[in-house]
């Protein structure tokens, strides 16, 4: 079998390629042989880290073209020549890349070497690393065709020739099909279960991007807030106030390791403005400085999320823990809330995100973020959802044809997520259950505390997922729990092992149990009322402490 492949990766193996809508320009092969990789679990998410030996491969990479639409997407698909599984797996991309960039190889690395054949898309967006290269045709006009591609088309088209690949090459189909991403992967993972429901068996999707239309124009509220206050305090100061909040809350859950597991909880409880005027050690001046009441605003409002003119909440806030300044050890990027400091003078500093609202909402490239009123910053975030909510906003709740074909779920998101909320995922897994009452047959959703943005904070990713989902589609195993470990702050030392639990189970030490730092110590309960814990945040508004900007 294994010489009978090698010969067979040449174009003509693959001559029967079709596809519907579209038109193959292009196709190559190329035998990949000795190839070997190191396969670090951050980039799997749902699996661990693994290591990829001599490995040989047929690299097949598709061009084609939707007629009269201008562009030109690229797929590539990795089909190992021996010990197949006989099972396909796609993966996602992250940010505004939709594929075929750092993370997605990582992952295909790993696929490949767990046996599955695996393919990616670029959606027709080419290498760019953010929207500005291709987010519109002309001034003030947006590449429709080319949004539609990131957001749901080039997924299908994906799915559909890489089962065509599969089956060009070995002779047969795959026995079952995956997805697995985060971020915009887990984006990507929801809108296919979605618009696709025959596409994959089981999808991964973590710390998914949907609800696009209001979580990306609510990644600039924390620096609208800080624009309009005309005040930028340093991190060290919004540092403080995060690990204050972390000290005031780690025990709502009866352990304390530097975790906050009840967020909602800690909104109640934490009060950030009681420590304006408190001195701290500040890195940034190498002095003692005193928390400023524009730090306490800005953490107020990160975690409550964002609001309108009249205090209407427009999305959730980020969870109390969070590294929303970029300065911890585990971090990799500044965070929403971070400041630039020269000296004594400090600014914002703008997200890539916001490019949404400047070249798709307003489209103009030019828009300056850093001016806009209140009543503007929420007219355009009103206008996002208006426009293109139906196109690119991934949160349609009707999950019944992907559960009736026999389609499983599993995500996770991390209660310390940096960049999307947690309320998120959670709001959306309410309103999928108000549809299919059954939806614990088919989708499941593990919230895991102390995680940031896909990796990263006090705990490690849940690895074994992505087994859990293939026992479950294959096996009809539903996963009861996951197992997970905690870290020390940067992220390297394991300090113990637990289980997340299926929301809206929630973790919980057993009770007179000793050694916390054992899965055993550690089971699910119910919370009394999920709908009433989430809403609380859309009520945070009215709380003690909030104040007018």
């Amino acid at each position: 079998m294994y010489a009978s492949l090698v010969k067979a990766c040449v174009p003509a193996t693959f001559s029967g390629l079709s596809l519907f809508g579209g038109e193959i320009t292009s196709l190559e092969t190329t035998l990949v042989s000795n190839y070997s990789a190191s396969v670090l679990a951050i980039f799997r998410y749902t699996a661990p880290n693994t290591q990829l030996t001599n490995a040989t491969f047929c690299n097949v990479t598709v061009s084609y073209t939707h007629p009269g639409q201008d562009d030109e997407i690229r797929v590539e698909a990795w089909l190992p020549t021996n010990d197949w599984n006989e099972r396909f797996q796609a993966v996602g991309g992250g940010g505004w890349v939709a594929g075929r960039f750092y993370a997605s190889y990582v992952a295909m690395q790993g696929a490949l070497a767990d046996g599955y054949a695996t393919i990616t898309s670029d959606a027709g967006l080419g290498s760019a690393s953010d929207a500005s290269p291709w987010a519109q045709v002309s001034p003030g006009n947006v590449n429709l065709y080319k949004l539609q591609n990131l957001a749901s088309v080039s997924l299908n088209d994906e799915a559909i020739i890489g089962k065509q690949l599969v089956k060009s090459y070995y002779g047969k189909g795959p026995r079952y099909s995956y997805w697995n991403g985060c971020s915009q992967g887990g984006r990507q993972g929801m809108m296919l279960a979605q618009r696709y429901p025959d596409a994959y068996d089981g999808i991964a999707a973590a710390a998914p991007a949907f609800y696009w239309t209001e979580f990306v124009p609510s990644t600039t509220w924390p620096q609208q807030v800080l624009n309009m206050l005309g005040q930028y305090p340093y991190n060290c100061e919004t540092d403080a106030l995060t690990d204050a909040a972390t000290k005031a809350c780690d025990k709502l859950d009866q352990v304390e390791d530097g975790i906050i597991s009840r967020p909602n909880e800690c909104l109640a409880r934490f009060d950030p403005f009681k420590l304006v005027g408190t001195p701290i050690n500040c890195t940034q001046t190498n002095s003692t400085v005193r928390i400023t009441k524009a730090a306490a605003i800005l953490v107020n409002e990160t975690w409550h999320g964002a609001r309108a003119v009249d205090g209407t909440k427009l999305w959730h806030g980020l969870s109390p823990g969070s590294d929303i300044t970029g300065d911890t050890p585990t971090s990799y990027a500044p965070g929403i809330a971070a400041t630039s400091c020269n000296g004594t003078t400090c600014v914002g500093i703008p997200n890539i995100l916001g490019q949404w609202t400047q070249l798709f909402v307003s489209k103009n490239p030019d828009l300056d973020m850093a001016n806009l009123t209140h009543e503007e910053w929420g007219n355009l975030f009103r206008s996002s959802g208006q426009q293109y909510r139906s196109l690119v906003g991934s949160a349609d709740p009707d999950l019944r044809a992907f559960s009736k074909k026999g389609g499983k779920i599993l995500s996770f998101h991390g209660v310390q997520d940096n960049i999307i909320p947690l309320g998120g995922s959670l709001q959306y897994y309410n309103e999928v259950a108000a549809i299919s009452p059954n939806i614990h047959d088919f989708y499941r959703l593990f919230e895991v505390p102390g995680l940031g943005h896909c990796f990263g904070g006090r705990s490690q990713q849940p690895t074994g997922l992505f087994e859990q989902l293939r026992l479950w589609v294959e096996n009809g195993k539903a996963p009861e729990t996951s197992p997970i470990n905690v870290t020390d702050v940067t992220g390297s030392q394991v300090l113990g092992s637990r289980v997340l639990c299926p929301y809206p189970q929630q973790q919980q030490l057993v009770k007179g149990c000793k050694d916390t730092a054992a899965a055993k110590c550690w089971t699910c309960t119910k919370r009394l009322n999920a709908k009433a814990d989430l809403s609380r945040r859309s009520e945070s508004m009215q709380m003690e402490g909030s104040v007018e900007l």
